[in-house]
């Protein structure tokens, strides 16, 4: 037994929260433990766990009325909302396979969707059924509110093996794809983010920030809340989501790093009544979590807990509950997984890693070397075992000296800067040769009111110290400081294809 996450819940916690392979396993605890808890508002209306359990059964009757095999795919079209909640959790308790769809999806990228993973009918909400509509969708659709008159149970022939979910990803190799999970994998997902200091059950409140259709949202921002549960506000907006932080006043949020940039800004320039009182903890992942905002934020008394996982890990591999003394780490590996590092890459094993990649055999057998998932992040350990990503295997510069540079180990050189908000280090054309280069952008609050001549001097000033510390072939030919946010996905992590 790891101690180092154990020891983060109190003993009757420890066996209070144990691990549930299923989601149907998930359901029967809360329905037993939560009954009478308030576990879902939205538009001020709060719904119990005992409604929640009900609500439903009566979605499963109504998917099984659907008369589909076992195991199809059915996708949900849906913003984060108590429907798409309740979906989520009544199609894969039914047997069934949930393919939560990003809301931003235009028609082409929808239709596509449907046929790429072979969806067999799907659930819509009613302001998404003109984009169905003009990408001639061709499987039965169904409104995203739709329920049966009765309480079905859940299906009994679910097991840890069965397949509960497939998720979109860009995987270890580039391309969009599939990523098939089962129920032992999201459950191992969820039970990995019970684990942080001050966790009590039925105490805290989140706010739905993250979409379901990332694992990062659904799995530690609704499963994790689930097992211990928490009471959750959906978040349909993100920007109407902020505005209410005041008055919600949760107690614990999971987001990326750039949400919490805006949190942060609007603490700053409204004051700390914005984050209502009660905020002691930010999950945060997904994208690299500058040491400057744990800072930040750990002076109005909230503690940045940031950790590592993928898709294809069923999105919790390590969490950092450390994160004053060791703020550039993601933390320790969590129980009942193990690691290895090959050639500087980062291996992993166990029940979170996932099936397969959906219909594409070769892509799956490329990331695994037997039971070891490869996961293209370049890692360290340090002495007391706590993880360092240094980078990705697919970002690698390669040098018209054949050297090879991973840029995220000297964008970090630049995160440690209070000065600094984001950066971008790129392999550029110059006068017929490859030199590096990196784009800054400030964070402009921290130069008050410096002109931009005077934040580019500063800028370039930080860039030669860093110079001076790089060997010859890995120094920064080329700065640009912007003055414009960079483009990024849906995550806000900053794309590396940009100018």
């Amino acid at each position: 037994m790891d101690s180092y996450f154990y020891n983060m819940l109190t003993p009757d916690e420890q066996v209070h929260l144990s691990y549930l392979p299923t989601i149907p396993n998930l359901l029967n605890k809360i329905e037993a433990d939560y009954s009478n808890l308030p576990a879902i508002t939205e538009d001020k209306e709060t719904i119990t766990y005992n409604t929640l359990i009900d609500n439903i059964g009566r979605r499963r009757q109504f998917i099984e009325s659907l008369n589909l095999p076992l195991g199809s795919t059915i996708a949900v079209f849906e913003r984060n909302s108590r429907d798409a909640i309740e979906l989520f959790l009544a199609i894969m308790s039914a047997g069934y396979v949930v393919n939560m769809l990003p809301s931003q999806l235009a028609g082409p990228a929808l239709s596509g969707s449907i046929r790429k993973f072979n969806a067999k009918a799907m659930f819509i909400r009613e302001e998404f059924v003109p984009v169905a509509k003009a990408a001639g969708v061709s499987i039965p659709t169904y409104s995203s509110k739709s329920t049966g008159d009765e309480y079905a149970p859940c299906c009994s022939e679910v097991n840890k093996d069965t397949v509960a979910a497939i998720y979109f990803t860009g995987g270890t190799t580039g391309m969009p794809k599939g990523v098939i999970l089962t129920h032992g994998n999201i459950m191992r997902g969820g039970y990995n983010g019970i684990f942080r200091p001050g966790c009590e059950t039925g105490k805290d409140r989140y706010i739905t920030f993250l979409p379901f259709s990332h694992v990062f949202g659904s799995i530690r921002g609704l499963l994790s809340c689930l097992y211990t549960g928490s009471h959750i506000f959906t978040c349909t907006d993100m920007k109407m989501g902020v505005g209410s932080i005041p008055f919600i006043k949760p107690t614990c949020l999971v987001l990326v790093p750039g949400l919490c940039e805006i949190i942060l800004g609007l603490a700053k320039l409204q004051g700390e009544a914005f984050l209502g009182g009660c905020l002691k903890t930010i999950i945060a992942g997904a994208a690299n979590v500058p040491p400057r905002l744990i800072g930040d934020l750990d002076k109005f008394g909230i503690s940045v807990l940031q950790g590592y996982g993928l898709t294809e890990s069923s999105n919790l591999v390590s969490g950092n509950a450390d994160y004053r003394e060791k703020p550039e780490s993601v933390g320790r590996i969590y129980p009942e997984q193990e690691a290895k590092l090959v050639n500087g890459e980062l291996w992993l094993k166990g029940d979170h890693i996932f099936q397969g990649y959906y219909g594409d055999p070769g892509k799956t057998k490329e990331c695994f070397e037997g039971e070891w998932f490869k996961t293209g992040d370049l890692a360290r350990f340090d002495d007391e075992g706590f993880l360092y990503i240094v980078g990705r295997i697919k970002n690698l510069i390669i040098l018209d000296n054949g050297e090879n540079v991973s840029p995220e180990s000297i964008e970090d050189m630049f995160y440690r800067n209070p000065l600094i908000k984001d950066c971008l280090v790129q392999k550029v054309e110059k006068n017929g040769s490859s030199i590096l280069g990196i784009q800054i952008l400030p964070n402009t609050p921290a130069f008050a009111n410096a002109s931009q001549n005077e934040i580019e001097e500063k800028i370039n000033l930080i860039v030669q110290e860093a110079n001076s510390k790089l060997p010859t072939y890995m120094q920064l030919r080329d700065v640009v400081v912007r003055t414009t946010d960079f483009k990024r996905s849906g995550s806000m992590k900053i794309l590396r294809n940009q100018n």
